[in-house]
């Protein structure tokens, strides 16, 4: 049987260890072929290794990078994201899921819920823990009427993906992604709230509790 690739991306050794120690004894068939802090060195081993079966990203790998930029990078290699992370308001959250990841974890879970949402995020189904399903919950709605693909588009958009990596993410043309991008300028506009630069954009998302 196929033994699970993992990859683990967080910049704190001691939190790094904790993890591994966790995750290595309690799952079965698991290797590890990349732990440390850097998207890059991630990227290579897993073009090295054929690819991987899950990453456990931090959000804050002290790179400078957004955490959906962090996000996008593992799933636009192929990599399902599960989010182990203390960056949890509502806004983080819910752009890391638009983003691609299947699932979210604080790092004030229990060992317990960190173990389940592993094992079933190896088995492909997205979870998030009780306490990062609360903040989402309490976060404030959009202030414009907006379909589900402008609010991706705009979160992608906003948090600084170029227009050609946020329609690869949606798998779109960039055409569809500009017009999504187009029209919920056009939303904005007409409730008198016009957003013409990304900047803009951004922190009308972040005020609906889109982005952090």
């Amino acid at each position: 049987m196929p033994r699970n690739r993992l990859v683990v991306l967080e910049d704190h050794p001691l939190v790094r260890d904790a993890l591994l120690n966790l995750l290595v004894p309690h799952l079965r068939d698991i290797d590890v072929i990349y732990s440390g802090q850097s998207i890059a060195q991630a990227e290579a081993a897993v073009s090295e290794q054929g690819g991987a079966d899950l990453a456990i990203l931090d959000l804050d790998l002290g790179d400078g990078r957004s955490p959906v930029a962090n996000v996008v990078a593992m799933v636009e290699v192929g990599v399902p994201v599960l989010v182990v992370s203390a960056l949890g308001d509502p806004g983080t959250i819910h752009a890391c899921l638009v983003a691609g990841a299947m699932g979210f974890v604080s790092k004030q879970a229990t060992p317990e819920e960190l173990l389940e949402a592993v094992t079933v995020a190896l088995e492909g189904e997205g979870s998030i823990t009780p306490d990062v399903a609360s903040a989402l919950l309490s976060a404030p709605r959009d202030s414009i009427n907006l379909s589900d693909q402008e609010r991706r588009a705009m979160v992608l958009y906003a948090s600084g993906l170029k227009m050609d990596a946020v329609a690869r993410r949606m798998n779109v043309s960039r055409t569809t992604a500009e017009e999504y991008i187009k029209r919920v300028r056009a939303k904005a506009r007409k409730a008198g709230t016009p957003i013409p630069t990304k900047t803009d954009m951004y922190r009308m998302a972040q005020r609906s509790g889109l982005l952090p």
